[in-house]
């Protein structure tokens, strides 16, 4: 049975994507029209951002039977979608770092920094496949993204050169607090691309708009 509008008490926000999305994790799931009541507009305009939400990847559907008619679209958060919530997550990893860094040497953190570097690297390496190095960098861009990174990938004017940027970090954070974590960032671009060299361009922690690294296919 549909829940009703006013049972659905989460505040309205100004961004209907956003409420959308969080009207979805209070609830567990919803069909449009109990979403389209909530935020007061139509069935239609509701259904246009739902599926705009789930061509993202945030969302997704599921059909139910109820009663006679026909079968109805219950939506729910993807995992992707849980991720744009904060979780508590960050002040674990803080709690850990600071943990080691008490009980550790500074160099042996930043070996098992590095030694985590290394393994994801492995991992992004077996999605990339041998694909040429443009669809290895947009790969590589579309799996940044899945962790919550807002990546770009863009060919520099030079015609030679990519620059990967990442407009928002989701260890900004931590980052502030352990720097070496952009040293692992760095590495992981190196391990996953290594018939290219990579330089940071522009670091977030130094006063840039983003953090950016510049590829540049190795010389034959």
């Amino acid at each position: 049975m549909e829940q009703d509008a006013d049972s659905m008490s989460f505040p309205i926000q100004a961004n209907t994507r956003d409420a959308v999305l969080a009207l979805l994790l209070e609830h567990g799931e919803a069909d449009a029209g109990t979403l389209a009541r909530n935020q007061c507009i139509s069935v239609q305009a509701m259904r246009r951002q739902l599926r705009n939400l789930a061509a993202a990847g945030l969302i997704e559907a599921s059909t139910s039977v109820c009663g006679p008619g026909r079968p109805s679209k219950r939506w729910r958060l993807t995992d992707q979608g849980r991720r744009r919530f904060p979780d508590g997550s960050d002040r674990f990893a803080l709690g850990l770092l600071d943990s080691m860094r008490a009980a550790l040497p500074e160099a042996v953190v930043c070996e098992l920094l590095n030694r985590q570097a290394e393994a994801k690297a492995i991992s992004y390496r077996n999605h990339l496949g041998e694909e040429p190095l443009p669809q290895r960098l947009e790969r590589l861009a579309e799996l940044r993204r899945e962790e919550g990174y807002a990546t770009q990938c863009d060919l520099e004017e030079n015609g030679r050169s990519w620059r990967l940027q990442e407009l928002t970090c989701s260890v900004q954070r931590i980052a502030e607090e352990f720097p070496a974590v952009c040293d692992q960032e760095l590495l992981l671009i190196r391990r996953t691309i290594p018939d290219c060299s990579v330089e940071r361009v522009h670091w977030r922690l130094e006063g840039g708009h983003t953090c950016g690294f510049r590829i540049t296919p190795l010389e034959c």
